[in-house]
This record gives C-alpha cells, structure tokens and sequence, in this order.
C-alpha cells in the first residue's frame, strides 16, 4: 500500500453477490483501493459497525421526465431521491422528448452536466422505420435501445416485422434492447370494449392492459430474440404466468410494484395505482412465487420503473388521460432491504438483482455495482434492523407520495457515497446537482 488512503469504511459487513464478509474499504482518487480486513491510515475514517457495506445500487429503468415534462419530475429532484435511498447510478429515459439518434444522446448529456446527483447513463428510444439510427447512438454511449410493442406513453408500438428488423439490426451493432411487452391490438380492442361500455374506474386498468395482451407480446418478442440472436430484456415482467412465457431467451427485469402490490389496488386508489402493465397479484401465495423467482434467478435484476406524477396531476382528469406510471426510487431499495430481513431473498441476492447484475447486462461492469478495487467508490451504508414507517412527507421525488405510504419496513440507507464522496446521510442530501457524471453503455 502507497501512502494513506482518501477514506476509510471500517468495521461493517462488506456484502457482495457473492458473499459477505467482514472487511474495511478503502478509497483513494474516487475508487476503490482495497476491501480487505488489515486497517490503514485514511484521511477520513467512518465507523461501520454493525452496518451491511453495500455497493451503491444501479436503478436502469428511470423516467426523470426532464426536459421534456419537469412538473412530474426532473433531474436534480429525482436523483436526489436515488441518492438518499441508496442509488448511485441511474439509467433515464424520457418517452415524451426520446433520444433516438447520436447527437439527440450528445444534446441532452450536454443538457445534463451540472443536473444530477448521482451518476447517470441514457437509454435511447428506438422508433418504427429508424433502424438506421441504431448503431450509431449505441456507439455514442446509450444504455440500451427501448422499443414498444404497443402504442403508448405517445411512442408508436412496432408491428411484429419492425421488432425484427430493430432486433436484426441491434445484434449486427452488438446493442441491447428493453422491450415494454403488451400485444398492441389486444389493448386497443379492450380500450374500445371498456370506452363503448363508458367504464372509467379503477377496475379498466387490468382489463384494458390484460394479461393476454402481455403473454402475445412477451412470446413474439422471445420467439424473435431467438431467432435474430439478438440480446434483449423484457421489461416489467411483474407474473408468474407472465415468467413462464419465457424460455430463457431474454433477460427479465421485474419491479418492486409487482413483488408488493396487488391487482384490486387500483379499485380503491385508482389512478394511483394506474401503471402498466398492472400489478396481476390477487393473494400473498402470488408475491411469494414472484419473490422465490426472484431469489433464484429466473428473474435477472429489478428496476424501479420510476415514473411519477404529484397527486394533482393523477386528479387532473379521467382515469384514461392521467399519465402511467408510480414514483420508485425512493422506496425500491428499502423494499428489497424489507424482504431481505423477511428472507424472501438474502443480502447477497439484493446486490446481485439491484447493482451487479445491472450493470452487467447494460455495460457498467467494472465501474460500478461491486465493490471490487478499481471501481467507483459508490458505497451505501445500510442499517438492517431499523424499522421505520413510509411517509408522503418524507418522499423526495417530486411526486410528493408513495404507494407504500404507511407500510413499515425494516432496513433502510443511512449513508451513501458516490466516487467516495458523500452525498447523502440519514435520509437527507449533503450534495448539489452536479456531481454526477454521464457513464456511457456496453457499446462506447
């Protein structure tokens, strides 16, 4: 060892995807220097006792709406709700001002460079009849390619030989593709069945963004990943029905909605719970499937698919006009930090599903979602046992509520770090937008 150390983690529970272990880390220049258990002399030394030592977790499905609608949410309000929550790395994309070419991705990191608190990546929108945009804003630095099967959030779906030729395209540039699952005429003559009928509850949720429509989608989609070679997540995967479309040609992202929230919510809530595709649990034995998928890896990773609106703005109109979409990034590592001191999973398999794996799949892997020497020093220090109660005045998203808004949990962060700096502790800022950096995808 060379010198003193910039900081010094000493004395907690260093958890990885592959175990746990006893161990100080040790950071100098913004990285990580060492995790081992020897003490060193350190410019700054935290006491970790008794506290899990996680790398900072990497959400990859975000909608931070920024510039496109910032009333809903914007970048250095939502990225300090990651980084007080624990995330230190985000990946956004915005459905209502898309990224699709190279210089759209150089517009808004440019946009962005003093507007985030923690790290960020962009995912970019592919488009029907642009699959000469592909490669070139894949080697530009995107996260991945987002492609609908279906006409929502004002995006075009693409037809079944539009997703293969994007697909023919994305494996020829070596790019990933997120695909959000739902058959597009199957939506659509529900939407006329239930508007005919003049519904406009709760209950048109589930059936208009029915389960037939995400089980169609979900078996083209793998059938044509297949058939193309191409390297593709379904997003969203929120079913066990919906899990056992799949044959192991995709990879699955689920959220903590589906792992935790039920179908009749949305009869009561309404638009509060209108998100899609919806939750599709009726009983516990339902989550409990999902949870054990999850634990034992038929599911890759978990996403907030945050995507907020304020309560005003679920009111604003008919449960048809309202945006999509539930605020997540407050709230995602404190639920998985919740079902890890239930057992549904263990530490190990919260940083594997919530930091790893991530960055694995989307080309962060040596950087970030491990604490391994060389990489960021992004560290979130977690108490496991405190138990505290979700509250809408505690949310920091500008959507200012929480579907979990009551709920007790047990774990959440008490301090998280980003290149070894901190910027945030005991559930409140320490930063000012602008220290987080752009990290560009697998295909720079």
């Amino acid at each position: 060892m060379t010198g003193p150390f910039d900081l010094a983690i000493v004395g907690g529970t260093v958890v990885a995807a592959d175990g746990r272990r006893r161990a100080n880390v040790y950071v100098r220049d913004g990285r990580v220097a060492a995790v081992e258990p020897e003490l060193h002399a350190a410019a700054e030394r935290v006491d970790a006792d008794g506290l899990l030592v996680l790398p900072g977790m990497v959400d990859v499905h975000v909608h931070l709406m920024d510039p496109a609608d910032p009333a809903r949410e914007d970048f250095p309000t939502g990225t300090a709700a990651a980084a007080v929550a624990g995330v230190t790395t985000v990946v956004e994309h915005t459905h209502a001002r898309p990224v699709v070419t190279a210089d759209d991705l150089a517009a808004k990191r440019a946009y962005l460079r003093d507007r985030a608190c923690v790290d960020f990546g962009l995912g970019a929108h592919a488009l029907p009849g642009r699959d000469d945009a592909v490669a070139g804003v894949w080697r530009a630095g995107a996260a991945f390619l987002k492609a609908f099967t279906c006409t929502t959030h004002g995006l075009t779906g693409f037809s079944t030989a539009e997703l293969r030729r994007l697909f023919v395209a994305a494996g020829e540039a070596g790019a990933v593709c997120l695909v959000h699952c739902e058959d597009d005429a199957l939506t659509a003559d529900a939407e006329r069945a239930l508007r005919a009928a003049h519904r406009d509850d709760g209950s048109i949720v589930a059936a208009w963004r029915n389960l037939d429509a995400e089980l169609v989608a979900l078996a083209t989609v793998e059938v044509l990943a297949r058939r193309t070679g191409a390297r593709v997540v379904c997003a969203h995967v929120g079913s066990i029905e919906a899990l056992e479309q799949l044959d192991g040609d995709v990879l699955v992202e689920t959220c903590p909605q589906y792992l935790t929230l039920y179908a009749d919510d949305a009869l009561e809530h309404g638009a509060l719970r209108k998100y899609t595709p919806p939750a599709r649990a009726r009983d516990p034995e339902d989550h409990a499937a999902l949870w054990a998928a999850l634990a034992d890896g038929r599911i890759d990773y978990v996403a907030s698919d945050h995507a907020p609106s304020t309560r005003a703005q679920k009111a604003a109109g008919s449960i048809w006009d309202v945006h999509f979409g539930l605020p997540g990034l407050d709230t995602t590592l404190p639920v998985l930090l919740d079902a890890a001191a239930a057992g549904r999973i263990t530490y190990e398999r919260l940083v594997a599903v919530y930091a790893e794996r991530p960055a694995e799949i989307y080309g962060f892997a040596g950087r970030k979602g491990a604490l391994r020497p060389g990489a960021d020093a992004d560290v979130v220090l977690v108490d496991p046992t405190a138990r505290w109660t979700v509250s809408d005045a505690a949310i920091v998203s500008r959507a200012g509520w929480s579907p979990y808004s009551g709920r007790t949990l047990t774990g959440h962060a008490v301090a998280t770090y980003l290149r070894g700096r901190l910027i945030a502790r005991d559930r409140r800022l320490q930063t000012a937008p602008g220290v987080g950096r752009f990290v560009a995808g697998g295909g720079a």
